[in-house]
């Protein structure tokens, strides 16, 4: 697509469709939601899983424990082809989920680890301090100034996930803030929808680069894809919006998303323009370097910052969403970055 046009193609379905199992777990899993099991029994299968792993971080790796979660997320979102929504409240799958949740939350804990600060208002500046670009080039250097068109197809898949869905799961967070702290989140989360418009919504300008770029846009298609490092990045967020008790953890990690995305999004589409692609393919882009240099004062000062003096109690757990964030995106740049060093892509198979 040469023209500034954005083709607003209709989705097909907005559900998830079944991924393949990688391993017992979520082939047990898969097994009920589709019907092929009687006796659900996950909730033992997971225990199962936990007890038989001592460090919290394995599960952070562990594609069966990543894919799960997704799934098990999945049927509070859009939900899964040709399963049944009754499944999203089976206590069964909710406590199986809730022992999975308990090792990947204390997992996050560690990786997002922070010093402790003096109060809430140490947010604000914590929270600069965390996002503050790094010296050295990183990865939206190379993706500007040396990555091919694979390279850049590869990272579209491993954000496709959450961008393809952008916005929904911070929403979330919206009828449990009160005053100012709310009224800023809407205020950013509104521009996130494009103001109501179908053709400025960001999940929009993103399917558009996929297609662009020659990838499909359907919802979650590349899901068996991606590596649980992927997944593990999802799977945080999902469980921040789940969870009204992690209500300062996801205004935390929109932090992190909103203030770490303006600069690397100019390299992105400075990229893109020198593999010869048009406005259409960078608008996602172009978009996020003049909207979040704008989010990230009102998200930062006026959500979190608000947050924070309005519940002191959050405060901590503002800057652990934020790092947990950062973490995340660092492993999976780093298996992104490190495949390549090798010659290797960083899917689990070649997108077709």
């Amino acid at each position: 697509m040469s023209s500034m046009q954005i083709d607003l193609e209709a989705p097909r379905g907005t559900r998830m469709p079944m991924p393949s199992a990688r391993g017992p777990l979520s082939a047990h899993l898969i097994a009920v939601l589709s019907g092929l099991e009687a006796n659900p029994g996950f909730a033992a299968a997971a225990q199962a899983l936990v007890d038989g792993n001592r460090d919290h971080r394995w599960i952070v790796f562990d594609e069966d424990a990543q894919l799960s979660l997704t799934i098990l997320y999945e049927l509070h979102l859009q939900g899964l082809s040709e399963v049944s929504d009754r499944w999203e409240w089976d206590l069964d799958l909710l406590a199986g989920r809730a022992t999975l949740e308990a090792v990947f939350e204390a997992a996050l804990r560690e990786i997002g680890a922070v010093p402790a600060e003096d109060g809430p208002e140490a947010v604000v500046p914590r929270l600069w301090e965390m996002t503050a670009p790094s010296a050295g080039p990183g990865m939206s250097t190379f993706m500007a100034r040396e990555a091919d068109v694979e390279q850049f197809r590869e990272v579209l898949i491993h954000r496709s996930l959450n961008q393809l869905r952008e916005a929904d799961v911070h929403t979330l967070g919206i009828p449990r803030l009160a005053g100012a702290p709310k009224g800023a989140l809407v205020e950013v989360q509104a521009d996130e929808y494009g103001g109501g418009r179908l053709e400025r919504m960001h999940s929009t300008l993103f399917a558009t680069t996929m297609r662009e770029l020659g990838l499909s846009s359907q919802y979650a298609h590349y899901l068996d894809l991606v590596p649980s490092v992927t997944l593990a990045s999802l799977n945080a967020l999902s469980l921040f919006g789940l969870h009204r008790r992690l209500l300062g953890a996801l205004v935390g990690h929109l932090c992190a998303v909103e203030t770490t995305s303006s600069a690397p999004s100019k390299d992105y589409s400075a990229g893109l323009r020198r593999l010869g692609f048009g406005r259409a393919a960078t608008l996602f882009y172009d978009e996020h370097v003049e909207a979040d240099s704008v989010h990230e004062q009102i998200v930062v000062r006026d959500l979190a910052g608000g947050l924070a003096q309005q519940r002191p109690e959050l405060a901590a757990d503002i800057i652990f969403g934020a790092a947990a964030c950062l973490a995340l995106d660092d492993l999976l740049g780093a298996h992104i970055t490190g495949c390549w060093s090798r010659g290797e892509s960083s899917l689990r198979a070649p997108a077709v």
